[in-house]
């Protein structure tokens, strides 16, 4: 099946995304979608998160990253039907499509929650170094299942730095500290908010009691290495539930 095949019949068309929308993610990087989770599929999402935090320990994340102070799971397309629409969603797809072209995949699909007093990260870009406006490599999507609050340490993004040619490591003196450009992607649980990896972004400190909860649908562009080598993790169980449609996205048929 072809990429175009795949993303028709997972219902992905051009309209699913406004004029209005398209303008916002390409001037700004990123660009929230409220309520494309039902509170059902939170919950759900979310009790699966705690069953695997529980039964991988501290192994959780170690098939991508691991991190002091939250809760990392990595591999999720694998770890349960639950998570599939996190790489099947007909908007987030054509969000996907129109920053990376038609030829993308998913790179990685995983978890992360910061822990009370926990999560600030320093400003950063999922590639090594600036691209061209236009020449994008990889694009994010985080799928939000806690209500994301200044108090619980929400994301920040720079708006606009995902065309500004340069790295945050280079371009920045401290890139931990606030950026005075910086937008806090304060949302409900339930929204999905799409976001150029190439846009500048990191979270803040949680200093609420509680997790904060979100999932991180990565996808890169077809001729780049995913993050998580699908074909090689992928479970037999998993891999015969999934359409041929999904298999492409994975780009494990």
């Amino acid at each position: 099946m072809t990429m175009e095949d795949a993303l028709a019949e997972l219902g992905v068309r051009d309209d699913l995304l406004s004029d209005k929308e398209r303008a916002f993610l390409d001037e700004n990087g990123y660009l929230p979608i409220q309520g494309l989770l039902s509170n059902d599929q939170v919950q759900a999402l979310k009790a699966r998160f705690d069953e695997l935090v529980e039964q991988e320990g501290e192994d959780g994340g170690k098939e991508v990253h691991q991190e002091a102070g939250t809760h990392r799971l990595a591999n999720l397309a694998n770890k349960g039907a639950v998570f599939e629409i996190c790489f099947t969603h007909p908007r987030v797809l054509t969000a996907m499509r129109h920053v990376l072209g038609p030829n993308f995949r998913l790179s990685s699909l995983n978890g992360r929650a910061a822990l009370p007093g926990q999560g600030l990260q320093k400003l950063h870009a999922d590639w090594g170094k600036g691209v061209e406006p236009g020449d994008y490599y990889v694009c994010n999507s985080i799928w939000l299942l806690s209500d994301f609050t200044e108090e619980n340490g929400a994301t920040r993004v720079v708006p606009g730095s995902h065309n500004s040619r340069q790295h945050p490591r280079d371009a920045l003196e401290d890139p931990e500290a606030p950026h005075p450009d910086q937008v806090l992607l304060t949302a409900p649980a339930g929204t999905v908010v799409i976001f150029n990896s190439h846009t500048w972004h990191g979270g803040t400190l949680n200093q609420s009691d509680q997790p904060r909860y979100g999932l991180h649908s990565y996808f890169c562009r077809r001729d780049q290495k995913q993050q998580t080598d699908q074909k090689a993790l992928i479970g037999p169980e998993t891999y015969n539930r999934l359409s041929e449609a999904a298999r492409t996205i994975l780009d494990i048929c």
